[in-house]
């Protein structure tokens, strides 16, 4: 194994919001430096984690801008302009590009379900007007469209497309693209709870949720099993298993923003449609972190 171009770790940031619903600019370029001091090898920005769809293009941008200039010269920044109306899509991309980020990334689109040829032609028309390297997200639980192993081939031909993010939950379709992708080409695991499984059939590191809150724990389990220690990396696995669970058990991120404000975050609630935990539900949560909270408040700062 060999970890991708934006290290083991890529971790899909949530966006924090104040009390009246609006970004909380400051608190996101905050929680960004302490990303990168616990586990994050790159950030995503404004992804599915970052509530994208409640996101106006004023307010990602100006996201971009505010994390670039918090951390741009320590970790790649990866600025998620995709949507389902490919003129918008590429209209964002060149304003996330002037804002500094290093990549793009872009979801497949969701509702609309084009076929296979309309995925290729919506990808290659973001990574045409970018100018930046593209991953492409592959979500069919939240798209409606899976972007098939031969599709993803065809595309790693083009010079900006450079990695997908798999989210399919198919450790088989993951197989069957890193097998068959150019060795330049890095298939990202998008699912935390496979992220080990994922490696062992040719994942080059994962696109995280859960490194919020335990990043150095999946890093590390990632570098042990890089460097042939599989026991090691097998029992950090296990360790993180219950995080999995209380991370997911409810739609993402209603979690893991309810986890980092008990990490003294002011991160808010998810804009609506989501909503908030119930009491049991975040009672649940907190007892699942609790091992990792002591360790990630020491790196929390003004």
């Amino acid at each position: 194994m060999s970890f991708g171009r934006f290290g083991p770790v890529v971790t899909a940031m949530i966006t924090p919001m104040r009390a009246d619903g609006s970004v909380h600019y400051d608190e996101a370029a905050r929680l960004s430096r302490w990303l990168c001091d616990h586990g994050s090898s790159a950030l995503v920005v404004a992804g599915t984690t970052g509530e994208a769809p409640t996101l106006d293009d004023h307010e990602k941008t100006r996201l971009f801008t505010t994390v670039v200039s918090a951390v741009g010269d320590r970790v790649p920044v990866i600025a998620n302009t995709g949507g389902n109306d490919t003129r918008h899509s590429v209209e964002l991309s060149r304003k996330a590009a002037s804002c500094g980020v290093h990549a793009l990334m872009a979801v497949a689109p969701y509702y609309n379900k084009p076929p296979q040829a309309g995925l290729i032609a919506h990808f290659i028309a973001i990574a045409d007007a970018g100018g930046l390297p593209v991953i492409v997200y592959n979500i069919p639980g939240r798209t409606g469209v899976n972007v098939l192993p031969q599709t993803i081939v065809a595309m790693s031909s083009h010079p900006a497309i450079v990695a997908v993010k798999e989210s399919s939950g198919d450790v088989n379709q993951i197989a069957e693209m890193a097998a068959a992708v150019p060795a330049e080409f890095d298939v990202y695991c998008g699912d935390d709870y496979l992220a080990l499984p994922a490696a062992s059939v040719g994942a080059r590191g994962v696109v995280s949720v859960v490194s919020h809150v335990a990043g150095d724990a999946l890093r590390s389990m990632l570098r042990a099993f890089d460097e042939g220690d599989v026991e090691r990396a097998r029992h950090i696995h296990r360790s993180l298993l219950p995080l999995f669970r209380a991370l997911f058990a409810v739609t993402s991120p209603i979690p893991v923003k309810a986890a980092m404000r008990s990490f003294g975050f002011d991160a808010g609630a998810c804009r609506p449609p989501l909503c908030e935990l119930t009491p049991e539900q975040e009672a649940a949560v907190a007892r699942e972190i609790a091992v990792w909270k002591p360790v990630a408040v020491t790196g929390v700062s003004s």
